[in-house]
């Protein structure tokens, strides 16, 4: 047995990875509700029966379809990284959209094991998943679990334990073109050592023309495909079938991608039971309303208000209170200065200085923040913070940025650092940049005195005057 095996936690963003992370490595690694919180995988490391693990959880991803720096992170740490077991991570409040993930996995690896995540939570909604028959259907281990309440996850450790590979996985027919023209690809691979990856994972990808995978299992193999003339002529003979059935690099991807869904579907009919089979629609109901074009700005904007408005108004009472507090000391710290000798200079730069400058600081910006921040992490777990950058997007756009832009300058109001540091969460550099330079101009509660100041000296005072 090795020393040390290597573990990955994948899965979609918001299914519980970098909880369930905390709780096999004991690391209080930050968890958060926005897509892509974590933006570069984080390692840990645990002992079970004697043997070390390294535990690695990358970021959340929703395909191997890679279409940000965060995805493409999964992906090739899914596709090219030699690991002992890969976990699949999965909500079991919307299984269907999270078996999209594993099942493009199974294609390429054997040796992954699936987390039902969140159980306590589908039971309150009243989603019941035969775990057994799921393992049946899937051909994978799978464990269910609730990770934050410590639920399932010694029988998850006892799987990892377990030395095994799944060989009978689930194997996703296309239509029948499709699979023939993958059959006319793999044959030129039966000569080549793929590694870890198979055939057929890698003739899809090549009918797909995704060049920068395709450069990436060139590198992972060691191999020239373009130097390869039969691998070359068989891509050309396979798309000149496709084509003979109306099928380009244009639609293949839909095709491969509704396949995939509708497999998805029919998993969930066999293992998944409703209490009360409507239960979303409520869901539904609600994001017509948030995200209307008629009434989802002015709601938008009626929630930002009241939240500006208790921190504002909120604030003034406790500031007030802190700033007399610490005020009243000032006179004894002077005099205690005094009566230990300092120099005048001293005694006014550590009192007039350092002390007010310090007590002005905590008692005008720590209240703010102590309120703005809690009611945003309020909309935050309501799930509203997605349907506001999902509203501003288009006008957003129309600016160079995106949505997204829009959370983290509402995160500005509260503290500059972090409307500054949260653009991480958006995907594009370019758009990244934009937010970056441009958060740094709103005005944090700690900018807000600033400005105030300045204006009355500067302005209504010259007016006045």
């Amino acid at each position: 047995m090795e020393n040390n095996k290597i573990l990955t936690i994948a899965g979609n963003p918001n299914v519980g990875k970098s909880t369930l992370f905390n709780k096999l490595t004991g690391l209080k690694q930050h968890t958060g509700n926005w897509a892509g919180k974590t933006v570069s995988s984080a390692k840990g490391y645990f002992k079970y029966k004697e043997q070390n693990y390294t535990i690695i959880d990358i970021p959340g991803t929703y395909s191997l379809i890679a279409q940000s720096k965060d995805e493409e992170v999964a992906r090739d740490f899914i596709c090219f990284e030699d690991t002992y077991k890969i976990i699949i991570v999965c909500d079991a409040t919307s299984l269907e959209r999270n078996l999209f993930l594993l099942l493009q996995t199974i294609e390429i690896r054997k040796n992954v094991l699936l987390c039902v995540n969140l159980l306590d939570e589908a039971k309150k909604k009243g989603i019941d998943i035969n775990i057994k028959k799921l393992e049946e259907v899937l051909g994978v281990k799978v464990i269910g679990t609730s990770a934050r309440r410590g639920i399932g996850i010694n029988e998850l450790l006892e799987e990892v334990h377990l030395e095994h590979d799944n060989e009978k996985v689930f194997c996703i027919k296309y239509e029948e073109a499709i699979e023939n023209a993958i059959k006319i690809i793999e044959r030129q691979f039966e000569q080549i050592d793929l590694r870890e990856l198979n055939s057929r994972w890698i003739s899809l990808r090549l009918l797909e023309e995704n060049n920068s995978l395709i450069l990436k299992i060139e590198k992972y193999l060691g191999i020239n495909i373009e130097e390869n003339k039969n691998i070359i002529k068989s891509i050309e003979i396979a798309k000149n079938y496709l084509k003979e059935y109306s099928i380009d690099k244009n639609n293949l991807q839909d095709k491969i991608t509704d396949k995939i869904y509708e497999n998805c579907n029919n998993i969930v009919n066999k293992t998944v039971s409703y209490k009360n089979k409507e239960y979303y629609k409520s869901g539904i109901k609600i994001d017509k309303i948030l995200t209307n074009k008629i009434t989802g700005i002015p709601i938008m904007l009626f929630l930002l208000c009241i939240i500006f408005w208790i921190t504002i108004v909120g604030a003034n009472y406790p500031s007030q209170a802190l700033s007399n507090l610490f005020f009243s000391f000032e006179n004894t710290f002077r005099k205690t200065l005094q009566f230990l000798g300092l120099p005048g200079f001293l005694v006014s730069m550590f009192t007039d200085g350092v002390y007010k400058g310090v007590a002005w600081v905590v008692s005008v910006m720590l209240p703010p923040m102590a309120i703005f921040f809690p009611l945003f992490t309020l909309l935050e777990d309501l799930g509203y913070l997605p349907r506001v950058a999902f509203n501003l997007d288009k006008i957003f756009k129309k600016c160079g940025s995106c949505g997204k832009q829009a959370l983290t300058m509402a995160m500005g109001f509260g503290c500059n650092a972090c409307g500054v540091t949260g653009c991480r969460i958006i995907d594009s550099p370019r758009e990244r940049l934009i937010a970056i330079i441009t958060n740094n101009f709103v005005p944090c509660n700690g900018r807000f005195p600033i400005l105030i100041s300045t204006i009355t000296m500067f302005l209504l005072g010259s007016t006045l005057g």
